[in-house]
């Protein structure tokens, strides 16, 4: 284990690269697979160089012990010990699962780190699309369901073969969640965490009352159609519109609905939520996109101090009072 941090970390600390301005810093690096930007504001050079060793040996750890694509992290070996055997696990870990049990609950089960199975069925990089078979995609619902897990205190068990947890629906939420804490703890009042455009802020940037930001125009990718005015709240997108393929006249994207096993086609493009966290906002976002525009909305509706949009192609649904965070 101590083998492969080692190399996440200095794969990571290669990648980062930092710039100032006044007392506002940023910091880019990639990890977990993504794009990471952090920019903060702290008076004191010394402040900014430990708060970076400190941010990039927690990414570092992280990603090692939740990446399904090392083979020695902790996710890997408990999938790789479904049907097999427990697999002990950290109070950290313990929190995340825990985490994971409330957001299936809350979700009605739109939300469900076990449906790697079926996603693995879905391949949207492949050369040539296919559309799996209704009993491809049965056998492998056998395997999906965050109850089936078995837990107990300081040990996770999958009871099938097969079976799988993918912490791809919140493990880059959380992280952001985690990153922001840090800062927090070392004084850093004022930042903006974004990992791979999932983002949470906390105070305000040197020129602005509110941190500001954009969201993508999901019929224009890489153009925003409008921009949020943020203070001390996350904002996720969910959208398939950069993933997906069309066959014989069908569009199929890459959120999977892991109740029926088949992407979602609800006229959906892209969901955005503004929330108290990261991980918070990243689950309602996706399982408003799941549940679709009128429902969705309803979905995000009842959470406190939770905002949100749907664009469809249809048009674009609003909560109450998303609009008021509007800027131009």
């Amino acid at each position: 284990m101590v083998l492969i941090e080692n190399s996440v970390l200095k794969r990571i600390r290669r990648s980062a690269q930092r710039s100032a301005k006044g007392d506002t810093y940023e910091l880019t690096f990639h990890a977990m697979g993504t794009q990471c930007r952090v920019k903060f504001r702290t008076a004191r050079v010394s402040d900014a160089t430990a708060f970076q060793s400190n941010l990039l040996d927690w990414i570092a750890n992280f990603e090692a012990t939740y990446s399904r694509f090392l083979p020695d992290s902790v996710l890997s070996r408990i999938n790789a010990n479904a049907g097999i055997d427990w697999v002990e696990i950290d109070s950290e870990t313990e929190r995340l699962f825990n985490l994971c049990s409330q957001l299936v609950f809350t979700t009605r089960g739109a939300f469900d780190p076990t449906a790697l199975p079926l996603i693995r069925l879905w391949n949207w990089k492949a050369e040539r699309a296919v559309i799996p078979s209704a009993a491809d995609i049965k056998a492998a619902q056998q395997l999906v369901g965050w109850s089936r897990v078995q837990r107990k205190p300081g040990a996770v068990f999958l009871p099938q073969p097969g079976m799988c947890i993918d912490l791809g629906g919140i493990g880059k939420e959380f992280a952001v969640d985690c990153v922001l804490a840090l800062a927090l703890e070392q004084g850093i009042q004022n930042i903006l965490v974004d990992f791979g455009q999932d983002v949470r802020v906390h105070g305000q940037p040197a020129d602005k009352p509110a941190w500001h930001i954009g969201l993508q125009d999901p019929k224009n990718p890489g153009r925003c159609w409008c921009g949020l005015a943020v203070k001390n709240h996350a904002v996720t997108t969910s959208g398939d519109y950069i993933r997906s393929f069309t066959l014989n006249g069908i569009r199929y994207g890459h959120i999977i609905d892991p109740r029926t096993g088949y992407p979602v086609s609800n006229g959906c493009l892209a969901v955005s939520v503004m929330a108290p966290s990261c991980t918070v906002a990243g689950v309602l976002s996706t399982t408003a996109f799941i549940l679709g525009p009128q429902e969705g909305i309803s979905f995000i509706s009842n959470f406190l101090g939770a905002e949100g949009c749907v664009v469809t192609d249809r048009g674009t649904f609003t909560t109450r009072r998303f609009q008021s965070y509007v800027v131009s």
